[in-house]
């Protein structure tokens, strides 16, 4: 099982694709998603989101804030700013 992930910035998709496990720095700490987790929503800090794809890469982009929404396996995390 997959996860679908969405990373955007206001002027731009950062990254989409499948990945098998996420983390990010939320508000409260870092937050670490694999398939089936409840849902959430998550406001999130400075730091790097940190995404494992299906093809076992990794792939960091540095955000500044922003927030994060899980819901059946799809994650999407809309950055105030970011950079790969």
């Amino acid at each position: 099982m997959a996860l679908t992930v969405d990373i955007v910035a206001p002027d731009r998709v950062l990254w989409e694709g499948e990945a098998t496990f996420v983390t990010a720095p939320a508000v409260e700490g870092s937050i670490g998603l694999l398939p089936g987790h409840e849902p959430i929503l998550s406001v999130l800090g400075a730091g790097v989101v940190k995404v494992v794809e299906a093809s076992g890469d990794d792939r960091l982009v540095d955000i500044t804030g922003g927030f994060l929404s899980f819901d059946h396996d799809v994650i999407t995390i809309v950055a105030e700013r970011a950079e790969r």
